[in-house]
């Protein structure tokens, strides 16, 4: 089967491999779609995912499939089943995952970043992080699922009412999805900040009541909820300037495990700011699924690149530079 391995800090070849065969308690997918994820871009440049990457390994954590045979003591599943994938793998019997708070597991393992993922044309995944997709959503919507996971697990932190004003730092892929789920729960304003004037339309059509270019200090103490979702140290410190009294503060983008912020004490002090992160998706697959099925997310306007897997390392060299908003890999 072809597969695209990385193989170390910015390698990738393109591979023929041996067709694995699934354990008794994993389901092999015939991949048909895989998302791109910021982390993958990450994990190319030599960062960590969500857990170290040790290569040589198989990148992609946002993939949908077929089922297409399964191991013997696989019960939920059947061959001809369509599938979405939790790419998250959880030992069970750390404190974390004895308390409920299986994401942060001592020994978290993933697909696509500890074990080979969805940039190949098969691929093993335990039955347990396998959903099944209904017949109405496309391959496609179900590539999306674990990234919109992601983001509801995200919106769970946070208390919305329904007129609180929301200010969304970074109006990419991550920030269209929350500007749609917001939008879902609240009559109130959402401004987004996004630098790319290419994507203010967009971002206007999916309910966002102002696009802005850049943060000035006409914003600053300005909103109830603000919700950070690009991870660079100049966006950070923004966010928090922006904040009013008695807001809550998200910080959800990504930064290198190097970056380093300047916040003034005083100001959370002073504000009385509630600041939350958010780490992968637990236990929110099956809404991710009903908000695609339902409609109630739009995934089409947000994938600007369809691609295929002979393109995705020029992608990943040069993914600024592309004004991506998802690149969508299908096999």
């Amino acid at each position: 089967m072809k597969a695209l391995v990385l193989t170390g800090t910015e390698q990738m070849n393109l591979s023929e491999l041996m067709i694995p065969e699934p354990i008794p308690n994993e389901v092999m997918i015939k991949v048909k779609n895989c998302g791109i994820c910021g982390t993958d871009v990450h994990i190319y440049h030599g960062d960590p995912g969500s857990a170290e990457v040790t290569p040589p390994v198989v990148l992609g954590h946002e993939l949908s499939g077929e089922v297409v045979a399964i191991g013997e003591h696989v019960t939920n599943f059947k061959v001809g089943d369509r599938v979405a994938v939790d790419p998250n793998i959880y030992c069970g019997k750390c404190k974390y995952c004895r308390s409920g708070k299986v994401h942060l597991c001592s020994h978290l393992s993933a697909v696509g970043v500890t074990r080979n993922g969805g940039m190949e044309e098969y691929v093993l995944v335990p039955e347990a992080n396998c959903y099944q997709l209904p017949d109405s959503m496309s391959y496609e919507q179900g590539a999306m699922v674990e990234p919109l996971s992601c983001v509801l697990h995200g919106f769970k932190q946070l208390t919305i009412r329904p007129n609180d004003r929301v200010l969304i730092v970074g109006g990419g892929f991550i920030g269209m999805l929350f500007l749609q789920v917001i939008r879902n729960h609240t009559f109130g304003s959402i401004v987004v900040n996004e630098i790319n004037q290419a994507k203010h339309e967009v971002l206007k059509q999916l309910g966002a009541t102002e696009v802005v270019s850049e943060i000035n200090s006409t914003l600053y103490n300005q909103f109830d909820i603000v919700i950070e979702c690009v991870g660079k140290r100049i966006t950070i410190e923004n966010a928090v300037k922006c904040a009013d009294k008695g807001a809550q503060l998200l910080l959800f983008g990504v930064p290198s495990p190097n970056e380093v912020v300047e916040i003034t004490p005083y100001d959370i002090f002073n504000k009385e700011l509630t600041i939350s992160g958010s780490f992968i998706n637990p236990f929110t697959l099956d809404e991710a699924i009903q908000l695609l099925n339902k409609g109630i997310v739009d995934i089409e306007p947000l994938i600007s690149h369809r691609i295929k897997l002979e393109e995705v390392q020029s992608v990943l060299e040069n993914y600024p530079k592309l004004g991506i908003t998802k690149a969508l890999i299908t096999l």
